[in-house]
């Protein structure tokens, strides 16, 4: 693979211990040529995310090493979030930046998957463009039942047998989904109730497999320690499915039930192109500041690295 530009965004499943998550982008930080873009923890999800980018293969050995340090900090026989998880490292997609395309991301994404399981012995599900059958395209087929169904079935179900190692997951880590995919815009809008099946419904209102908008994938939760219902959205491809129109519509839903929008907020970077399509919806998020556009953050720490 060529010298190209990729991002890397792997969730963990720990938002609450900042220390164990900066172990977690330590090691991947350890990697010459990788950049550590952003870092962002939710306590409720009990899940962070990290965002990274660089050439190819330095970037795949910072994802690898990351995925390893997660399996020693991380047990998720004790991790209870609202977030769907089946692994101490959950995600981990490559998505292409600069001279690279979808399909050198999914080579990366094996290459790497095979490299978590030789060192690390985590099972690993391929996703999105790096899926190696087509019912696992979809991220949340893989997920169905978390961490806990999947520990009991993938053993005995050849269907729900990880990709590579196996079939029995990691007894602390899981496994881990590893996939290539395009920019992903993930954002919560949070409601000003605490009623999460108002949340659940109008998720199902907006979501691809319920019916709703193309692209989208949304589910209802409680955040406790905010007191709030959450409906927190994955937008799979913002060039064809507007972000302000999928806002609209669920502040017209939360108003059908007699709710407000309190607040929303992205979760992790933003490609340009998305903020040049909407800059009204992301200057309303609370949490919005201009380099969370990913050039500009890009751009602000490869100055500084030259300094």
């Amino acid at each position: 693979m060529g010298r190209g530009l990729i991002e890397c965004v792997p969730n963990f499943s720990e938002g609450r211990d900042e220390a164990v998550v900066e172990r977690i982008a330590a090691a991947m930080a350890s990697v010459a040529g990788v950049i550590l873009l952003d870092r962002q923890l939710d306590a409720d999800h009990h899940r962070s995310v990290i965002t990274l980018a660089g050439a190819p293969e330095a970037v795949a050995e910072a994802a690898v090493r990351g995925v390893g340090r997660a399996v020693e900090l991380i047990d998720l026989n004790r991790h209870r979030g609202v977030h769907p998880r089946i692994g101490a490292a959950d995600v981990v997609p490559f998505v292409p930046l600069e001279g690279a395309s979808l399909e050198d991301c999914a080579a990366l994404a094996w290459r790497s998957g095979e490299e978590i399981w030789r060192r690390y012995r985590v099972p690993v599900y391929f996703y999105e463009a790096a899926a190696r059958r087509a019912d696992r395209v979809n991220l949340e087929q893989i997920r169905r039942g978390q961490f806990e169904r999947l520990r009991q079935e993938a053993p005995v179900n050849p269907e729900r047998r990880p990709d590579l190692g196996g079939p029995g997951l990691h007894p602390t880590a899981g496994a881990v989904a590893v996939g290539a995919r395009k920019f992903l815009i993930a954002y919560n809008i949070n409601l000003a109730t605490q009623e999460v099946e108002i949340a659940r419904r109008i998720a199902r209102a907006i979501r691809s497999s319920s019916g709703g908008f193309p692209h989208v994938k949304a589910i209802g939760v409680k955040l406790e320690s905010r007191g709030a219902a959450q409906v927190s959205i994955n937008l799979t491809d913002f060039e064809r499915t507007p972000v302000e129109e999928v806002y609209q519509t669920v502040r017209r839903e939360a108003e059908r039930h007699g709710v407000a929008i309190a607040d929303s907020e992205v979760v992790g970077l933003i490609p340009r192109r998305a903020f040049q399509q909407a800059p009204e919806f992301y200057r309303r998020c609370r949490n919005f500041q201009p380099d969370l556009v990913l050039e500009e953050r890009l751009r602000a720490l490869q100055s500084k690295e030259c300094l």
